[in-house]
């Protein structure tokens, strides 16, 4: 908890500024306003700006959780931007000062950016030395600080410092009684390393600390300095500086109260606020429309509005390129990706996006595949520390992801149907297969939507795996009667997994519309292939409404089955990752299995194949009981795999498929091999955790917890099988390895495993049969190929 500078002797500039920043703003309770006082005051203040082009129901979904936020006492105020192709729009909220009186937010209010400080300033400055060569990134930290030595620091690199992997502390640990910006200095030097040099991510303020000091150093200028004439003044951000002018006191927010007064013009960052003011790590002040600017700049790969070059292209290439860290994070060079860290980008930023965040409730976050950026800037911890913009920041990044048209509102092929009918539907009695996510998108089930098209009725409904209503999750699944409808529902998953003529006499059509998951082994797909079978063999139609496939239409992993024992849960020659929507694999297996079917797709509209679901607008609504979410989706192909051996994959906790682990697994052991398999696209760090279900119920398992930081890197099969090889190399037969095949159904993948060979070498044995299968499926495609 930062805490004032009253016992030491402050800076000139402290002393300058000490009765009108520290002093102006006296307290006598210092208690954060309760909701209903601050309920006044909540409401937008304006209409915002011009919406034109942007979503009205998605602004005033924005305008609704920042007010909520204000109401709520989580913040006292803020202002937003979010702006796409030139366009913007803006608004304002709430109060700048909530004590001792009351102020009003305005457009122009200078915020203390805490964190931004480090890509508004630091990062751009050391970019620009690199630009000219002045430094170079993977150059030791001691070439420019000399002095910067010991416990193997000279092995810490300017580009560890940017990405967070010197094994730095976070931050100074010898406490605030200090003064000065050289002592500041020799204290942050003196730190000792608290992991090796490049081993994994530590978000630490001693990095920027360091890069300014070596901006410092290089450009001869302090770094207030150089950031100011180099990237400030050419940009027109006439309010962006470290120790704002004393003119500007009145518009600028103050933060935390410290001792007997709120902190208004001097930065809220302790270690900064003891540097008098200018540090790589925090110091910066800065408005709305400023930041904006600079955003705006770097989508516009360097060029300010009137084409003054701040930076070359290549260099905002160079700086803004997401890359994978060791421990599985995603950062740029001083920019967050995905990490941990990562709430400010929200469900639908892509994996090329990369923004930052402020201690004192600051954020921006820009996605260059879609030209896009917002900016939320808030005082949180004004009056105290209780303010919190965690949720915030998901929520409007969301929104405004979706206000700006950044993510593509999908219709299902349920939608389409209850909007227009379906003329193959006209006049006949259906047979539906389907079960919970059979709804659409407004949430009608589909059993009603078919009966908009005329003479259309539902006679008789099938159920799959986990039954009607999708909460059933053992084996033999008993027919019964839907309770909303009184229809019979016939079970497809009991020792009878195909209609028998009996249940479709009087059938005239048979309909499939069930949520997929992209997966070989998740049975809803072999239903379907074993209701074409039926309906070929009745001579009746097969219909399938058809559903985006939620971990996207382009990636294709795992090999191709051979030896399957189990066809329910291999059905088809396909990959364990499919990449194909439920409506492409009847089309394929029309094609090569059940050549005399009747069939009718009808596609899903305005779905790309590069889409993911969080990306379509859809609502998720859970296939099965423990596929809880989109993201568990992604790691089932690969996770899912390892279910059959003596491991738990999460079942009976709150995230399955997140979880790997068992009573007898050495978790830092499987950790760090798993590190050195290098997995894409996941953070993964060592858990203990204890099922209530499913296998080790009640039990202390210990392995590793998965946290997907980037759905486009992810090859989970390839996870999948790390995990198996790491556990294997470690616990020998403990690992009951040959259960992977399972589901796998490629016994040469174990024998490789067993042999010891690579993992990379195991995946390119799957190369022919995967181009084989790419090259198969090219001609039922409905979608885009084209990313």
């Amino acid at each position: 908890m930062p805490f004032p500078k009253l016992n030491s002797r402050p800076s000139p500039w402290l002393r300058l500024r000490g009765l009108a920043a520290w002093l102006m703003i006296p307290v006598y309770s210092g208690i954060m306003l309760p909701a209903s006082t601050a309920h006044a005051q909540a409401e937008a203040q304006t209409a915002g700006s011009s919406a034109a082009g942007f979503r009205p129901d998605k602004i005033a979904g924005i305008n609704a959780e920042v007010t909520g936020a204000v109401q709520r006492g989580e913040i006292p105020g803020g202002v937003f931007w979010m702006e796409r192709g030139g366009k913007h729009w803006e608004n304002v909220y709430g109060s700048r000062a909530v004590v001792p009186v009351r102020e009003t937010m305005t457009a122009d209010t200078i915020f203390d950016a805490a964190s931004l400080t480090k890509v508004m300033a630091t990062t751009p400055c050391v970019m620009l030395l690199v630009q000219e060569k002045k430094v170079n990134l993977d150059a030791a930290v001691s070439r420019y600080i000399p002095e910067f030595k010991g416990q193997g620091k000279e092995k810490i690199t300017v580009r560890q410092l940017m990405t967070h992997v010197s094994g730095l502390m976070p931050d100074i640990t010898t406490g605030f009684n200090w003064q000065g910006y050289e002592e500041g200095l020799r204290r942050v030097i003196s730190e000792s390393i608290k992991q090796a040099p490049g081993k994994g991510f530590i978000y630490s303020d001693i990095n920027f600390i360091l890069l300014g000091e070596i901006v410092h150093r290089v450009s001869g200028e302090p770094l207030d300095a150089f950031a100011r004439h180099r990237i400030y003044q050419p940009l027109g951000m006439v309010d962006t500086q470290y120790r704002p002018d004393p003119a500007k006191l009145a518009r600028i927010a103050p933060t935390e109260i410290i001792g007997i007064a709120a902190l208004r013009g001097v930065v809220h960052d302790p270690t900064a606020r003891c540097m008098d003011g200018v540090a790589g790590h925090a110091g910066l002040f800065t408005t709305l429309v400023d930041t904006a600017k600079y955003c705006r700049m770097l989508l516009n790969k360097g060029k300010a509005d009137d084409g003054t070059v701040i930076l070359n292209p290549e260099t905002v290439a160079l700086m803004t390129a997401v890359h994978q860290l060791p421990g599985g994070e995603k950062r740029t060079l001083g920019f967050d990706a995905a990490t941990r860290f990562s709430g400010t980008r929200g469900a639908h930023f892509g994996p090329l996006s990369y923004g930052h965040t402020g201690w004192t409730g600051t954020c921006f976050w820009i996605d260059p595949e879609v030209d896009s950026f917002y900016v939320l800037l808030t005082n949180r911890n004004h009056p105290t520390e209780q303010g919190s913009v965690g949720l915030l920041r998901y929520e409007t990044s969301s929104l405004a992801a979706e206000a700006m048209g950044c993510v593509t509102p999908v219709k299902s092929g349920a939608d389409v149907v209850a909007q227009r009918g379906l003329k193959e539907l006209e006049g006949r009695r259906i047979g539906l297969i389907t079960n919970q996510t059979g709804l659409t998108s407004d949430g009608v089930p589909t059993l009603k939507a078919l009966e908009k098209t005329p003479g259309a009725r539902v006679t008789v409904l099938f159920s799959p795996e986990h039954g009607i209503a999708g909460k059933l999750d053992h084996e033999n699944i008993t027919d019964s009667r839907d309770g909303a409808t009184g229809l019979p529902v016939f079970s497809l998953y009991t020792k009878t997994r195909k209609p028998s003529p009996e249940s479709l006499k009087g059938v005239d059509v048979l309909v499939f519309d069930i949520q997929d998951v992209g997966c070989r082994f998740y049975t809803y797909i072999s239903t379907m292939l074993n209701c074409m079978e039926a309906a070929a063999e009745a001579g009746i139609p097969f219909v399938v409404l058809d559903r985006v496939n939620p971990v996207d239409g382009l990636d294709v992993e795992g090999p191709l089955p051979v030896d399957v024992k189990n066809p329910f849960v291999a059905c088809h020659s396909i990959p364990v990752r499919h990449g194909m929507t439920v409506g492409e694999l009847a089309r394929l297996f029309a094609a090569e299995r059940v050549k005399n079917v009747k069939l009718t797709v009808v596609p899903v509209e305005g779905w790309k194949r590069r889409l993911f679901f969080s990306q379509t607008l859809a609502p998720w609504e859970n296939p099965s009981p423990n596929m809880r979410s989109p993201e568990a989706a992604l790691l089932y192909p690969g996770i899912g795999l390892l279910e059959f051996c003596n491991l738990s994959v999460g079942r009976g906790t709150g995230t399955p498929f997140s979880l790997v682990g068992a009573p007898w697994v050495n978790a830092s052991a499987l950790l760090e091999r798993l590190r050195k398999a290098k997995p894409a696209g996941v953070y993964m760090e060592a858990a203990d955790f204890t099922p209530n279900a499913s296998k080790f119920a009640g039990e202390r398992c210990h392995g590793v917890q998965i946290t997907v930081a980037d759905p486009r890197a992810l090859d989970s099969v390839r996870l999948g099988i790390a995990i198996a090889q790491a556990l294997f190399e470690e616990h020998g037969e403990t690992y009951e390895l040959a259960k992977v095949n399972t589901l796998l159904f490629h016994p040469p993948t174990l024998d490789a495993i067993r042999a010891r060979l690579p993992l990379d070498e195991i995946i390119r044995s799957w190369k022919p049969g995967l181009d084989a299968f790419r090259q198969r499926r090219w001609s039922v495609l409905l979608y885009p190929e084209n990313p």
